[in-house]
């Protein structure tokens, strides 16, 4: 009897990741699920992203206009002959097991619509002590959401052609928060997997201040998405991870008090920074555990900024969802799943 081997299309969006392609790229190359394509989109790099990729001997597409991954990533799906789709950014390295363990995850598993895996904890490289708080909190808030989710994690997501078919592409009309709003749509008809069974290396932001402005402004892009469904994405939005950044933002407005009233006045961000930490004690645990009460000092500051920029995004996407019927209407005009075809 002839066992059925199931064709991947590993599908790559990239814009300006030319440093982490020799890593990457490879990566894919030696995969040892034998029906393997790989269709690597180039999103208008302005680096040398083409050259290197070429270099590496793989096919590069192109998108028509520098218009975000969901564009790359609908380029890809659009171009794909698998059976499944394999999206894998193109900062991340897989292990060579990758797309062998992602078909025998969905062949157990029929009824999943995606299977999505988790982030390592130490960065594909280690550029900044940014990087490395960044990607320690990464990893643990997908290890600490194993399960069924409603966010779809496209950093390593695989699911069947067909299931990308009924649902449609990714919402290009969003440059990003793309993901949400797909597994928002997904979520509707079929369960999203995440699980650690499958996994890899992030370079993931080396620099504070990008790393907040990207954080604000997903924060910010979310608040129209909130305010329609009436909850946060299951199993990786915690209440608790909420109260984290109002606790990071209440200690940070308490600080001028002890100018004005003394040193009594210290007791509501010592207190805020109490709760803080509770939010997620046990990324914080972890983090000690892992790395030590050295690093650990530096990854609470890190985490306390991001805090603070998701408190201020999601106080700027109340404020303009209010004042902006556009803003309101961010996650309207976007793809529709088509009816269900018979398996």
């Amino acid at each position: 009897m002839t066992v059925h081997t199931p064709t991947v299309s590993v599908v790559v969006p990239n814009y300006n990741h030319a440093d982490s392609l020799p890593l990457t790229l490879p990566a894919l190359q030696a995969q040892t699920h034998p029906a393997t394509e790989i269709i690597f989109v180039d999103d208008r790099s302005t680096d040398d992203s083409v050259a290197v990729a070429r270099a590496l001997g793989v096919p590069v597409l192109s998108t028509p206009r520098n218009g975000g991954p969901a564009l790359a990533r609908n380029v890809g799906a659009a171009r794909a002959r698998g059976e499944i789709l394999l999206f894998v950014d193109s900062d991340v390295e897989l292990p060579p097991d990758t797309v062998a363990r992602a078909v025998r995850l969905l062949a157990a598993d029929p009824a999943a619509g995606a299977i999505c895996g988790t982030l390592d904890a130490v960065p594909l490289v280690r550029d900044s002590l940014v990087q490395e708080c960044r990607c320690l909190q990464a990893h643990w808030w997908r290890i600490s959401s194993l399960g069924d989710v409603s966010f779809l994690f496209t950093a390593i997501c695989a699911m069947p052609a067909r299931v990308f078919a009924e649902i449609g592409p990714f919402h290009e009309g969003l440059r990003q928060t793309e993901e949400v709003e797909y597994g928002e749509r997904l979520a509707v008809r079929y369960p999203i997997r995440l699980t650690d069974a499958i996994h890899g290396r992030h370079r993931d932001d080396d620099r504070l201040w990008p790393m907040l402005r990207k954080v604000f402004h997903r924060s910010r892009l979310r608040m129209p998405l909130y305010a329609h469904r009436r909850r946060a994405a299951q199993g990786f939005e915690t209440a608790a991870r909420m109260w984290a950044a109002v606790t990071a933002l209440l200690g940070t407005l308490a600080l001028p008090l002890p100018l004005l009233t003394g040193p009594a006045g210290a007791v509501p961000s010592l207190a805020a920074v109490l709760a803080f930490l509770a939010c997620d004690a046990g990324m914080y645990r972890f983090v000690a555990r892992r790395r030590g009460a050295g690093l650990l000092v530096a990854f609470v500051g890190v985490q306390w900024l991001i805090n603070l920029a998701i408190a201020g995004g999601a106080a700027a996407g109340a404020a303009q969802w209010l004042c902006s019927p556009a803003f309101r209407r961010l996650y309207e005009g976007g793809p529709r799943p088509a009816d269900r075809v018979p398996a």
